[in-house]
């Protein structure tokens, strides 16, 4: 029996530029298009330098490792799938990126144990599956002051929806059938 072939992403800028990322054949795992990844850092600044980001559904991880590659100071990978896990382990060992903690986990078991908040955090769930109105008014006990979320969905974000009461939409764009967002705490209190 052959060997499974695994799939690549390539890493963007900064430190990992141009160096690939493997990752398994699995159903709903779909790395975040290279245009929108280029969009999205150009939102954010290109430079991630001190952040502590956390991907969560982190899927092949190519956000979480693309953020260190531009100096984030720490990532937080968090994916239910053990063989999307596993690639993530591999690739962060072929990386050197001691900065990433990867962990095999549930999204939400994750977010009801988990006390620290981040700067930036990646949200990429599976479709069709209503995980944004689950997950996305969680996050903001998550998040720091002036932090950002990026939300990938099959759909638009409508900032009426209940469950993005609390959320301003900076930016939004569409590649193909990728719907991708910026949000912002609407909180003003500091």
């Amino acid at each position: 029996m052959a060997t499974q072939k695994l799939n690549t992403v390539r890493i963007n800028a900064g430190e990992w530029r141009s160096r690939l990322i493997k990752f398994p054949d699995a159903t709903g795992l779909r790395p975040t298009p290279e245009r929108v990844r280029q969009t999205v850092f150009n939102w954010l600044g290109q430079e991630l330098t001190g952040q502590t980001c956390l991907d969560l559904f982190a899927g092949t991880g190519v956000m979480g490792f693309e953020a260190l590659s531009r100096g984030a100071t720490s990532v937080t990978l968090v994916e239910k799938s053990m063989p999307a896990y596993k690639a993530m382990l591999e690739n962060k060992q072929l990386l050197k990126a001691e900065q990433a903690q990867v962990l095999h986990q549930d999204a939400m078991l994750f977010l009801n144990a988990n006390q620290q908040k981040f700067n930036l955090i990646f949200l990429d769930p599976p479709y069709n599956q209503q995980w944004l109105p689950k997950v996305l008014p969680l996050l903001l006990q998550h998040l720091k002051p002036d932090g950002f979320v990026y939300a990938e969905a099959e759909y638009a974000l409508d900032e009426n929806a209940e469950f993005v009461a609390g959320w301003q939409v900076v930016k939004q764009s569409k590649a193909g059938n990728v719907f991708y967002h910026l949000l912002k705490s609407t909180d003003t209190n500091d």
